[in-house]
């Protein structure tokens, strides 16, 4: 059978195979080439239906569940759900029946189900529209939810799902003068200085894109520089820098920036950042670990991490991972923070950071490095920042944002962010 032509519908039930059934991140899946065959705009389409099925699978399942005996195969199922999920969320019945029986009818091993995704989705469109927004808020997985709940609580547990259930608008960095890139995107200024866009479109055809003027990072992401605070000519080592907005941020300033990444694919996305940008920053690919540059005015460590701060934005992240990796993570984030300090000038600065929900990436992170390091302190000043409530700051003295926190202007990533010196 001759491979179908590629669309916005087959890639992004591709991509929830590939989650679903091979726990992959759609991260890793994109990087690798899966959309690479689609326009920009197609790209953008295909991850956007992934996504919003992802965010509403629970209550896709509990819709299907009224019409199916059994759950059928995976492939056919995502089917079913992205059908679902569309149609709930207005998509045209016409259209989105068509589209998903025809991927149906394309594949070598389940297409004699046309018939039964017909005559599922067609019921969808017929009576599950109208009970879609009474269904429970769609619940993370238990293997992430219990310790959440642990650490923060039933009720703003709940309050961060529906953060998560209501995606992320588009956050972004303006290079210089962002009240007239507000005026130009017609976006939003938020407190910290973030522009934010509900509902931008192709990121790569907005004005400023080209020409460099502003880079997509989200409002918490764009914290951890403003605490840190550089200064023109500071040598400051970005660590784990890939995709790059901090190191954006840092040669913005005028900081003498190396950036520094594990992975030399994702090094090549900074450079192409910088390029972008016409900012300027040493890039190195090698181990953090291991790293003997220096001595430096600051380290910004964005340790690698759980993500658990950023499924808003990455809703396959639940479904790719199961937590097993924590414990290994945890003992990673300590050995860097360890590092990181005989890398400093003296007096010099550590901004330690997570994009991460759980105390024992952040809080439990910085109270454990000041029991090991006699003379190591945190420096709560750094976090009297413009549009930060007081009330992020933890008892041990680092910043602690959440979902669900500015909930009415559209949230925020999950991050926890503290400065230390010694």
């Amino acid at each position: 059978m001759k491979n179908p032509a590629p669309s916005a519908r087959r890639s992004a039930v591709h991509l929830l195979d590939q989650v679903l059934g091979e726990g992959r991140l759609m991260s890793d899946l994109i990087s690798s080439g899966a959309l690479d065959r689609l326009s920009p705009a197609d790209r953008a389409r295909a991850q956007r239906l992934a996504n919003d099925t992802l965010r509403g699978i629970d209550r896709a399942d509990r819709l299907l569940k009224r019409h199916l005996r059994k759950p059928p195969p995976l492939p056919v199922f995502n089917i079913l759900r992205l059908g679902t999920v569309e149609l709930c969320m207005g998509g045209d019945a016409h259209g989105v029946v068509n589209d998903m029986v025809a991927i149906a009818g394309s594949h070598p091993r389940y297409n004699n189900l046309k018939g039964l995704i017909n005559a599922v989705l067609r019921k969808i469109a017929a009576d599950g529209v109208r009970s879609w927004n009474d269904l429970r808020l769609p619940r993370l997985r238990s293997w992430l939810r219990d310790p959440l709940v642990q650490a923060w609580g039933a009720q703003p547990m709940l309050e961060m799902e529906k953060a998560h259930f209501a995606g992320a608008p588009l956050d972004i960095t303006p290079k210089a003068n962002a009240a007239l890139w507000a005026e130009k995107l017609n976006a939003t200024l938020l407190p910290t200085g973030t522009l934010r866009l509900a509902d931008p479109g192709q990121v790569s055809a907005l004005p400023g894109f080209d020409t460099g003027d502003w880079w997509v990072q989200d409002a918490a992401a764009a914290l951890p520089v403003k605490v840190l605070n550089p200064q023109p000519g500071e040598k400051i080592l970005d660590v784990c820098a890939a995709p790059g907005g901090k190191t954006l941020q840092l040669a913005a300033a005028g900081a003498d920036v190396t950036a520094l990444d594990i992975s030399a694919r994702r090094m090549e996305r900074v450079q192409e950042n910088l390029t972008r940008t016409g900012l300027s920053a040493t890039c190195l690919v090698g181990d953090a670990l291991e790293h003997s540059g220096g001595p430096y005015d600051a380290i910004l460590l964005d340790a690698p991490c759980s993500a658990t701060g950023t499924i808003r934005r990455h809703p396959d992240l639940p479904f790719a991972k199961d937590g097993s990796e924590f414990g290994e993570l945890i003992e990673l984030q300590s050995a860097m923070i360890d590092h990181a300090l005989t890398l400093l000038k003296p007096g010099g600065r550590l901004i330690f950071c997570t994009c991460s929900l759980l105390p024992d990436e952040g809080e439990c992170q910085v109270d454990e490095a000041l029991a090991r390091h006699e003379g190591l302190i945190v420096d709560r000043d750094a976090l009297n920042l413009p549009g930060v409530d007081p009330a992020w700051v933890t008892p041990e003295g680092g910043l602690r944002l959440r979902p669900d926190y500015w909930a009415e202007k559209g949230g925020m990533d999950g991050f926890f962010i503290a400065s230390l010196r010694r």
